[in-house]
Order: C-alpha cells, then sequence, then structure tokens
C-alpha cells in the first residue's frame, strides 16, 4: 500500500472525520432540500394563484360585459330618437324619463341618463348628478370610464353609446352601474382568506376595488408629490390617494416576482398581474408566502435528517468493515492463543489435582469448625436464658420464703385462716414463676409466644406491686398510681405484668440509698385515645448520661456484681416491641422515666389516683 493510500485509510478511520462528514451532508442536505422545496412551493402557489388570477379577470368581465349591449339597443328606440330630434321638448323629455327608469329597474342598473353634446343632462331615469368625468369622456370619445360614487366612495362603470343625427353626435346615451356588490365579495374572500389579496388598479395606477379595504384608491408602484397632485385634482377618487405600495412596475402573470410591501409589514408576498386590455385595467393577485416557508423550514430539516442518516450509514459501514478487520485479526491471535492453552493446561492440570486434595481437607476442617462455633453459640444462648430465669425467679423465690416464714409463725400462733391466705398467695407465686420461666423460653423461641389479647392495664400494675410489697414497706416507698380504672389495652397478661415487675424492681434499686422515695406510674393518652402511654418514674440517682444508649444493651448493667445481669431491660424491651410499642428512658431530675406505648382495646372509666 502508498504512503498516500495509508494516510487516506487513516483518515478514514477517524471518528472525527465521520463527524465532518455527518455535519457536512447534514448542512448540504438542508440548504438542497430548503431550496427545492421552495422552488416547487412557489410554482405551485404561482399556478394556483394563475388559476384564481384567471377566474376573476372572467367574473369581472363578464360582471363588465353583462349590460354592455344595453345602451346602442336604447339608442335605436323611437322615445329616444325622437328627443333627440328636438331635445327642448319638456313631454318628449318626461316621456323619455319615464322609458328609462323602467329599464333601469328591469336591468337591475343604477343609473340611465341621455346626455347632450355638451355633457348637460336631458332626460334621466332618476335625478343624480352628472359624474364630473363625463365631459371629459365626451371629448375622447370613450365608450366606458370608471368614477367613484362620491356619497358611498363605491365605484360605478359608466357605459357610453354615442347618439347621431344628421351625421353628427347629438348627444350620448350613458348606462351607470355600481360595482359594490362585486367589491363586497372580494372583500368577503379577503376576510375569510389571508393568504391571498386582490386589487384592481385603473389606467392610473390608482386601486380602485380591493379585498383589502385598508387599500383602496392606494398607487400600486410609486408616486411623487407633482403626480400625487395631479391624481387628486383629477376628481376621479372621492378620497385622498392612499399610500404608495410599491410593486413592481413590470409584473407578468406568467413571471410571479417575490414582493415585500410597506402595508403587509414584513411578510413576504408573490405578486401577479393580469391585465385587462379592453377595459384600461390591472388585476394584481398577492399571494402570502409564509406557508412555503414554513414548508421549506420543515423540508429542510428533513433534508437535514437525511443527510445524518446518510453520515451514521457512512460512519456504520466504516466501523463495521474496521471491526470484521479486527474480527479476523483477534481469530488470528485467539487461534494462537487457544495453541498456548492448551500447552499452559497441560502443566497446570498436576498443580490443580493438588489443590484439589488441600481444598477438601480445609472444607473438612471448616466444617468441624462451623459445628464447633454453632454448638458454642448454643451453649451462649442457654447460658443467657439461665441467667435470665435466675434474674427474674429471684425476687419471687424471696417473696416465697417470707411468706412461708410468716406461715410457721401464723400456725404455732394458730392463725389458719391466714396461712391458707398465704398458701394461696404462694401458690399464685408460683405459678407465676411457672410463666416468667415460660416466658424466658419464648424469648428465645417466637413459636411458643401467648396470643396478644385485651387486659386492665390496672390490674397489672396492681399485680406488679403486690410481689414488690415486702421490698417497698422495708423502704417505706411511697407509691403513687395515675390509671384508669376501666382502661385495658391490647397485651398478654402475664407478660405486661414482667415488664412492670422489672421497670419498678429497678426503680426500687435505685432509690435504696435516697432519702426520698417515690415511685409513680401513670398513664395518658396519645394519638387521640387510640394509644396510651404507660410512664415508671422514681426519685433515684438516676444514670449517668453516657450510659443511656448502652442502657437496652444485653449484659450491660450499673448495678454493683452479682446484684444483676443486664437483661432485665432487654426482656422487657422486647415484650412491648411485641405489643406493638418502644420502652424508652428519660433522665429525670432527679431520677429516671421509664415509658413505653400500647395499644387502646377500651377506655370507659376516667383517670383515678391512688397512693398505696
Amino acid at each position: 500500500m502508498s504512503a498516500r493510500a495509508l494516510r487516506l485509510s487513516r483518515l478514514l478511520s477517524r471518528p472525527g472525520f465521520h463527524v465532518f462528514l455527518t455535519g457536512l451532508l447534514m448542512v448540504l442536505g438542508f440548504a438542497l432540500a430548503h431550496r427545492l422545496s421552495e422552488r416547487s412551493g412557489r410554482e405551485q402557489l404561482a399556478a394556483l394563484s394563475m388559476e384564481r388570477l384567471e377566474l376573476y379577470a372572467s367574473n369581472l368581465a363578464a360582471e363588465l360585459g353583462r349590460h354592455a349591449y344595453l345602451p346602442s339597443l336604447l339608442a335605436i328606440d323611437p322615445t329616444l330618437q325622437a328627443l333627440m330630434q328636438t331635445p327642448a321638448d319638456e313631454a318628449r323629455r318626461r316621456a323619455t324619463s319615464q322609458m328609462l327608469a323602467r329599464v333601469n329597474v328591469r336591468a337591475g342598473t343604477h343609473q340611465i341618463f341621455v346626455a347632450d353634446a355638451h355633457g348637460e343632462v336631458v332626460a334621466a331615469s332618476e335625478a343624480l348628478a352628472p359624474p364630473p368625468r363625463l365631459a371629459e369622456a365626451l371629448m375622447q370619445q370613450r365608450s366606458h370610464f370608471f368614477a367613484a360614487d362620491p356619497s358611498t366612495g363605491s365605484t360605478d362603470l359608466y357605459l357610453l353609446h354615442p347618439l347621431r343625427q344628421a351625421g353628427r353626435t347629438a348627444g350620448v346615451i350613458v348606462v351607470r352601474f355600481n360595482l359594490a356588490p362585486l367589491e363586497a365579495t372580494w372583500v368577503d374572500l379577503g376576510l375569510r382568506s389571508q393568504g391571498e389579496r386582490i386589487l384592481l388598479a385603473d389606467e392610473q395606477d390608482v386601486v380602485i376595488m380591493s379585498s383589502v379595504q385598508a387599500w383602496k384608491y392606494a398607487v400600486l408602484d410609486h408616486a411623487d408629490p407633482s403626480r400625487r397632485q395631479a391624481l387628486q385634482a383629477s376628481g376621479r377618487y372621492p378620497q385622498a390617494v392612499g399610500p404608495d405600495l410599491d410593486l413592481p412596475a413590470s409584473l407578468e402573470a406568467h413571471q410571479a416576482r417575490q414582493v415585500q410591501l410597506p402595508l403587509a409589514g414584513s411578510q413576504p408576498l408573490l405578486a401577479q398581474q393580469r391585465q385587462i386590455v379592453a377595459l384600461g385595467l390591472r388585476l394584481v393577485a398577492l399571494s402570502d408566502l409564509s406557508e412555503v416557508k414554513q414548508r421549506a423550514q420543515v423540508a429542510a430539516w428533513g433534508g437535514a435528517a437525511f443527510g445524518a442518516s446518510a453520515g451514521l450509514l457512512i460512519l456504520y459501514l466504516s466501523s463495521r468493515r474496521r471491526a470484521l478487520r479486527q474480527l479476523t485479526t483477534a481469530q488470528g491471535e485467539l487461534r494462537q492463543a487457544h495453541a498456548q492453552l492448551e500447552q499452559l493446561v497441560d502443566s497446570r492440570t498436576a498443580e490443580l489435582r493438588q489443590t484439589n486434595e488441600a481444598l477438601k481437607s480445609q472444607i473438612a476442617q471448616r466444617l468441624q469448625t462451623e459445628g464447633e462455633l454453632l454448638q458454642a453459640s448454643k451453649l451462649a444462648v442457654l447460658g443467657q436464658m439461665s441467667a435470665g430465669l435466675s434474674h427474674e425467679v429471684n425476687q419471687p423465690l424471696t417473696a416465697l420464703r417470707a411468706l412461708a416464714r410468716n406461715s410457721i409463725r401464723l400456725l404455732e400462733a394458730g392463725r389458719t385462716d391466714a396461712v391458707t391466705a398465704n398458701l394461696k398467695i404462694m401458690d399464685d407465686m408460683v405459678e407465676r414463676m411457672s410463666q416468667i420461666t415460660r416466658q424466658l423460653k419464648s424469648f428465645a423461641r417466637k413459636a411458643d409466644e401467648q396470643p396478644i389479647g385485651s387486659t386492665a392495664l390496672l390490674d397489672g400494675v396492681r399485680n406488679g406491686l403486690l410481689l414488690l410489697e415486702h421490698r417497698s414497706r422495708a423502704l417505706a416507698l411511697q407509691v403513687e398510681v395515675d390509671v384508669p380504672a376501666g382502661l385495658r389495652v391490647r397485651a398478654e397478661a402475664n407478660r405486661l405484668e414482667q415488664v412492670l415487675v422489672n421497670l419498678f424492681g429497678n426503680a426500687i434499686d435505685a432509690m435504696q440509698h435516697e432519702a426520698r422515695r417515690c415511685l409513680r406510674v401513670r398513664a395518658a393518652a396519645e394519638d387521640g385515645g387510640q394509644r396510651v402511654r404507660v410512664q415508671v418514674q422514681d426519685t433515684g440517682a438516676g444514670i449517668a448520661e453516657a450510659d443511656l444508649p448502652r442502657l437496652f444493651e444485653p449484659f450491660f448493667t450499673t448495678k454493683p456484681p452479682g446484684e444483676g445481669l443486664g437483661l432485665g431491660l432487654v426482656i422487657s424491651a422486647k415484650i412491648v416491641h411485641e405489643f406493638g410499642g418502644t420502652l424508652r428512658a428519660e433522665r429525670l431530675e432527679p431520677g429516671m422515666s421509664f415509658e413505653f406505648d400500647l395499644a387502646v382495646d377500651t377506655w370507659t372509666a376516667a383517670v383515678e389516683t391512688n397512693d398505696v
């Protein structure tokens, strides 16, 4: 490969070249599509405008030619011929005027009158002033002329036919009809279609009819001050000559030109003209090019999209070719690597067998270690349960010991009724110890949990205080209970009492060395009475701020060694969580406050305050 071909190949393989090529194709597609679409749109619009222009010209010629025969027919009427012989005869004038009035009504013209050679009206269908251009038309021997109605501002067409007597012109018959109905159709078209404007200009290039009322009596091209003064002095127009439209003087019907009129703002227009030679008029059509421009823009963006697609296709083909070349190279390298891999596999097979044997030995050791760790974990859990059982059963055992000693004394004194009551209490405590043991088991296995039902909160508080009555009496403890008698919560009774006993016991332990010992139990409504917040407060020394985050960790305790294992709050927090609440701790001045929330089942009584 030559150096030039190599450089060209490298250039074609660069992504930047393809980006440049795609951008170039987009620009070319944009410009070419815009030009072709605009040219095609202008040609279509010119053809359509030409058809409409011919239609307007035909309608105008038909409307103007509809009464062209009338003056010549009237010229041979005997009544009118007799009038021309004796123009001063009043009887013949009246008869001619009556005849002209009848013809005027039947023909639908605006006025018919007869004038002498000097332009003086001899007879008329109705009494109207003659147009100011009549004398000028007679001098120029014109067969028609246009003039504006000074009262309405509309355009009138006057058709003239000479009346001859003895080889000379004795007068003229004039038929006048108004072009306001035709102009009204043009105005209506202009209001309904803003895309096309029709103008009719006379031989002075002044617009005498228009579909745009504001352009009437405007000058098609440009009028300097002297020409504008002459047009105004001619008396042809009932109002001041309008502004200049600045249309090109060389407009042809088959050569449409783009123009921009001052009165149309910046809107581009396509101008076409048709000469009506017989009447000396110019019919001009102005078509809006905005839609053509918009279509050209859309086509241009389509061309840009096509160019982008072509560029991306070239990029795809180039990338595919490069990818195939790279794939062929990679296949050769892969075959070489495969041969090397086979040699490497043969050499590593022996090492792999040795490694496999060593791995099997490690797996066996790992399984043995996992079994030992699992057994150690079970023993740790059993130790935790045993420690919890000892912690939770210690207080009821102390009460049982006290009740047993009291029963011995009561037997010696012969008080069997009191002994029976103590035995009943002891039986209840043994049952409660059994329930606590089962609860500790349920803490480890959730499948054995008791169903959550409805229980009276005040009964649970009283039962818990009863279990600790001997301790509270020994410390002369003041107990304040602020719990509604009819409040029932969603909880299991035995586990709720366990929570309360743990909190009461911790509070009593915290107040052993305090001068003021007060235990408060309160219940307050939350969430509109849907839940209740239970608070257990004491006046003890409290817990240090640094120890609060660890308060609910297993085996964490602030008590001296041998007096607690740090499981009471953990078990209580778990029970409250199973009830759908949360156990929290807060420092007081002095003392601590433990609180938890429960769902309310029923609440039918007012709050009662009890001091125990």
